[in-house]
């Protein structure tokens, strides 16, 4: 039975595709339940909403938005909400496939889910923003809910946001329902140590996957694309273990210092203006970036940012993928052959679903931990399952992507396997 679905045509390199290709990849360590491997190509429930809104002017705009289901097996659907102008549906599945992925790899009882709205958010203003998202949270209404689906913070989207969500369901629903979204505001049921969640989880298997290959962080070289929460979290954490980071991209510029960047000055200004605002480094070309002389890379920015092409110039040993499915599959193969380990994103930066999780949780109990126990939960909770797919790739003698993919892939479909088909 073919894989190809009649709304959506991939190419190799689109997200869809590169998806597509890692499924195919583990199939062969699936044993009997690869019958079932058809349900990881399909997603369950795509939903395209119109979300019109008066702008400030007065006139009526209209924009795209999606929700999209991929697998609920293991339990409600989980993922993340992004506004941005080149949003569509085709990448909204395949964010919301590497969910379903990345809760079953570090063992969440979650499904995959991810949404999005195809707007420059930056041509809104605040009260603009906050009823696009009041309408497409009322357009989605019929699909979420803290037992059905639980979106999040993503690319252009915040606590705020979700407090906008948060409320507009709740006012919907007839009842205050904190546990419908992740990633609020502490003040409305929020978790400590959600924001650095993402970038905490890069660093922790960073720092796993130095340890098991005799890497040694201190003075390690790192570089940086993509100074969000994720890449400004991560370097700095990878800065306090001795790590000196030299290159950091974002999407105004790239700055390099082969002395080290100084952090605590570049990212109050990055957030602020972007790293084209810093001039404590060299400010060199976009493409040059993928030249810099590193021990460890993170790209942490969008995704199918590793081309076959850039792969071949990487010199970092250790590739931590901080942004989803930042590597085509070409370029996989291509830094295997060279002996560049890559930590996939769907164990890499699955810290901020599992901080997401355990917002979830505490939402339901109204009973809430401290920082030191949520990272201590967290770390634990990561090096576990990263040894687990280590372990599985030793034995299998594959990739840490397949092996990530073999043993979420196992559980996923063991459960729907377990649950049967209806009627």
């Amino acid at each position: 039975m073919s894989s190809e679905l009649s709304y959506v045509h991939p190419t190799a390199t689109s997200a869809w595709g590169t998806y597509l290709s890692q499924v195919d990849r583990v199939i062969p360590y699936l044993g009997p339940l690869a019958r079932w491997s058809e349900t990881l190509k399909r997603p369950k429930r795509a939903l395209i909403v119109d979300v019109p809104i008066e702008l400030d002017d007065g006139t009526i705009a209209h924009y795209e938005g999606y929700r999209v289901q991929h697998n609920l097996s293991r339990g409600p659907g989980k993922g993340g909400v992004r506004y941005h102008p080149d949003v569509t549906l085709e990448e909204v599945m395949a964010l919301s496939a590497w969910m379903t992925v990345k809760c079953a790899a570090v063992n969440l009882p979650y499904g995959g889910a991810k949404g999005g709205i195809r707007v420059d958010p930056c041509q809104l203003s605040r009260k603009e923003l906050e009823r696009l998202t009041r309408r497409y949270t009322s357009e989605i209404g019929i699909v979420i809910g803290p037992q059905q689906d639980i979106p999040a913070p993503d690319v252009n989207t915040n606590a705020e946001i979700m407090a906008w969500m948060m409320d507009t369901y709740s006012i919907n629903s007839g009842a205050t329902a904190t546990g419908v979204v992740t990633g609020k505001p502490i003040h409305l049921g929020g978790s400590l140590g959600r924001v650095k969640a993402t970038g905490r989880g890069v660093f922790v298997t960073g720092r796993e996957a130095a340890r098991r290959t005799g890497l040694d962080l201190r003075g390690a070289r790192v570089a940086v694309q993509g100074f969000g929460n994720v890449g400004s979290v991560a370097a700095e954490l990878f800065a306090e273990a001795g790590a000196v980071v030299v290159a950091v991209q974002d999407h105004t510029g790239t700055v390099f210092n082969g002395s080290g960047l100084d952090l605590a000055a570049l990212v109050p200004i990055a957030r602020k203006d972007g790293v084209a605002a810093f001039a404590g480094g060299e400010h060199i070309a976009e493409e040059a970036f993928w030249d810099v002389e590193a021990d460890i890379l993170i790209p942490a920015a969008l995704e199918g940012q590793v081309t076959a092409e850039r792969a071949r110039r990487i010199t970092a040993k250790l590739v931590l993928e901080g942004a989803n499915g930042p590597t085509v599959p070409e370029a996989d193969d291509i830094l295997a052959g060279r002996g560049v380990l890559v930590v996939p994103d769907v164990i890499c930066n699955a810290g901020g679903v599992t901080v997401s999780y355990f917002e979830w949780v505490q939402d339901f109990s109204s009973y809430f931990w401290d920082e030191d126990e949520i990272n201590v939960r967290l770390d634990r909770i990561m090096v576990n399952a990263l040894n687990h797919i280590w372990d599985t790739a030793d034995r299998h003698g594959i990739g840490l992507r397949t092996a990530t993919f073999a043993v979420a892939c196992e559980r996923i479909l063991a459960a729907r396997q377990e649950r049967g088909l209806y009627p």
